[in-house]
């Protein structure tokens, strides 16, 4: 890609990008005003909108690219009309004060948040488009360029890799577009394009998963399972047919640059695949492959990702009962090393205004030394190179009613965590995390 046309690419996209504020803003304040209003079929509570066709309602099911949650999570979306459009908001942040324990821990106050609007109309009688933004304010409300989150790696900082920190997501998180043709009843075709956006690899990202909506850290398998929600230039077709979806990706492999602030650019040079299996609204499956080309900026070589995942959310009062079990492995070429990821997370809601949450996980970490190489050397040396690590998070929110249109919560989790002997005289014998949060949601009007 040419200077010119990389040029050419950044205004087309900063262009798209202000007249998606623009709409968004002007379609948020209309939705807040009358209430908000919700789709046939979809599991949002308000007013019911105009009999949507097969395409509009299947593109409604996509929250991170084409990735999906099941259908019957109750998603909370402001929707309203403009004219023959159909505008969703979603939006959600945390204010978090985080403790970590041992010599590699340390303590910070940050936020983590996101804002995602989407267009959607009608094309024809069986088609429909949609446009996606998705924005984030982590580059300001997470200092230094990371917060600290023990055993986590991926990624850099400054030109060094972080080692047990968690970096933040991009300003732009997604910008795309898709189109959907139903051929059918049980068939439909799509389309997707996103300067930045989620290709067809892994389960649905962590930030918009709902298992995962009442915890403000990131998963230490992030970079196993998920991490490849904000990608450029991706390309994706699929084909559904009854229960099955199945879809194929190009896109750029390397991770997002530190300049969080940018668009960044590169060659197709990535792919996936990937087969959703939906046995019914409360169920969604996937397996996933995808090579990647060069994808951390530090490292040699190229990745091979594999995951699968199951997702089960049952609607109850005052929310639903959401859990995902996920599978990850990174091959990655330059060391011929295959690392594994096993994640279980839960939120379980009671009596309407509180949330249980839970999640664990094993993930082989190979990454945790590459900033101290006498270190590394030595573990390599004598106890190899690779260490699974161990998590465990337990929470609760409690919701409080402050504002009429914002779910604000009062939150706190504690993690602890197992690990080799080989490197507790680097983390202590028990290392532990907590956090203490304040989460806002965008509230959908009954």
């Amino acid at each position: 890609m040419d200077v010119s046309e990389s040029s050419s690419r950044r205004r087309l996209s900063a262009v798209a990008l202000a007249v998606m504020l623009g709409a968004a803003f002007h379609l948020t304040l209309r939705a807040q005003d009358s209430g908000g209003m919700s789709m046939p079929g979809m599991a949002m509570p308000g007013m019911q909108m105009p009999q949507m066709n097969a395409a509009e309602m299947f593109l409604m099911q996509n929250m991170s690219g084409t990735a999906m949650n099941p259908a019957s999570w109750p998603m909370p979306m402001v929707t309203d009309r403009l004219g023959s459009w159909t505008g969703m908001f979603m939006a959600q942040a945390f204010i978090d004060d985080t403790q970590q324990s041992g010599p590699r821990g340390g303590d910070k106050l940050y936020s983590t948040n996101w804002f995602m609007a989407n267009l959607e109309r009608r094309a024809g009688n069986n088609g429909a488009f949609e446009f996606q933004l998705m924005l984030s304010l982590e580059p300001a409300t997470i200092t230094d360029r990371r917060y600290p989150l023990l055993f986590q790696t991926g990624e850099t900082a400054f030109g060094k890799p972080i080692e047990d920190g968690q970096h933040p997501h991009d300003f732009i998180m997604a910008l795309g577009v898709q189109y959907a043709l139903s051929l059918g009843e049980s068939t439909t075709l799509e389309f997707y394009f996103a300067p930045v956006g989620d290709p067809a690899l892994g389960p649905i990202a962590y930030p918009h998963r709902a298992s995962a909506m009442e915890l403000p850290q990131a998963p230490l398998a992030h970079h196993w399972q998920d991490a490849t929600h904000i990608s450029d230039e991706v390309v994706t077709a699929g084909i559904a047919y009854k229960q099955l979806k199945l879809e194929a990706s190009g896109f750029y492999g390397a991770e997002p640059n530190e300049n969080r602030w940018n668009i960044d650019t590169g060659p197709i040079n990535s792919w996936s695949t990937r087969l959703w299996y939906l046995p019914g609204k409360n169920w969604a499956a996937q397996v996933s492959v995808g090579h990647l080309a060069h994808p951390e900026l530090l490292e040699r070589g190229d990745q091979t990702r594999s995951t699968a995942s199951v997702e089960y959310s049952k609607p109850l009062p005052g929310g639903s009962w959401s859990t995902s079990a996920i599978w990850g492995r990174d091959h990655h070429t330059y060391t011929a090393r295959n690392l594994n990821s096993y994640t279980l997370e839960s939120v379980l809601p009671i009596k309407r205004k509180n949330f249980i949450t839970g999640r664990t996980e094993l993930v082989d970490k190979d990454e945790l030394f590459e900033g101290q190489p006498l270190i590394e050397q030595l573990l390599d040396t004598y106890y190899g190179s690779t260490f699974r690590v161990g998590e465990f998070t337990l929470g609760y929110t409690r919701d409080i009613g402050l504002f009429s249109h914002i779910e604000t919560g009062l939150g706190a989790n504690v993690e602890a965590y197992s690990l080799p002997a080989a490197i507790k005289p680097y983390y202590g014998e028990h290392p532990i995390g907590g956090n203490v949060f304040v989460r806002f949601r965008l509230k959908p009007r009954a």
